[in-house]
Order: C-alpha cells, then structure tokens, then sequence
C-alpha cells in the first residue's frame, strides 16, 4: 500500500513563494509518474503539474507555467512543487499522486486524473490579496 503525505501548505501573500512536499511511503515510487493536482472551494480537481519517472519531463498546466517548478528525488523518495509569484487564483487544497504503472513517458493524457492511482490526503495553500 502506497502512502503520499503532503506538506508544506500555508498562508502566503499574493507575489509570495511557497515550497511543497510529497513524501512516499509503502512501495517504491521510484519508476512512476507523479503529479500535483488541486481543488479550490467549490470547484473540481484539476491538473497542476506532472513529473516523469526519471525526472527528465515536466508537464504544467498553462496558468502556472513559469510560476511553478515539479521536481523530485528517487533517493528521498520524495516529490517537490516549488510556487513563486502566487496568485489568490492558487488557493486550493493541493494533492499528490502517483500512477503505479513504470517507466512510462509523460504526455496530455498525464492531465487527467485517471492516469493516477494513489492519492495523499492534500494540504492547504491559501494566497491573500
């Protein structure tokens, strides 16, 4: 059983910057795709970023391109979201994900929510004006 916790969520002023963190537990990650997802109050989960099993290929959705970085380290186990300039457009709850196949390439379909198998429990991020 694969365990994703998410942190690093809070309370930042809008042009501020925060740091995720998503750490996995229960079985090795090690050759999956992870991705950042997002749910902001009354709206559905939507794609923020996926990251491919290597490391080597990114995929943002398009509002936060340039804004934040997915990043990950197969030795911590661990995935990273690096958001700089935000926006109260980024408050959302914000969830990782793994898909439990191997050694596939990322490509749009990463957008969807199907392509993922585990999810952590999510953590806030609030950004005020």
């Amino acid at each position: 059983q694969v365990q994703l916790v998410e942190s690093g969520g809070g309370l930042v002023q809008a042009g501020g910057s925060l740091r995720l963190s998503c750490a996995a537990s229960g079985r090795s990650f090690t050759f999956s795709t992870m991705g950042w997802f997002r749910q902001a109050p009354g709206k559905e989960r939507e794609f923020v970023a996926a990251i491919s099993w290597s490391g080597d290929n990114t995929l943002y959705e398009e509002s936060v391109k340039g804004r934040f970085t997915m990043s990950r380290d197969n030795a911590e186990s661990a995935v990273y979201l690096q958001m700089n300039s935000l926006k109260p457009e980024d408050t959302a709850v914000y969830y990782c994900a793994t898909d439990r196949r191997i050694f596939r390439s990322i490509s749009d379909s990463n957008y969807s929510e199907k392509e993922y198998h585990y999810w952590g429990q999510g953590t806030q991020v609030t950004v005020s004006s």
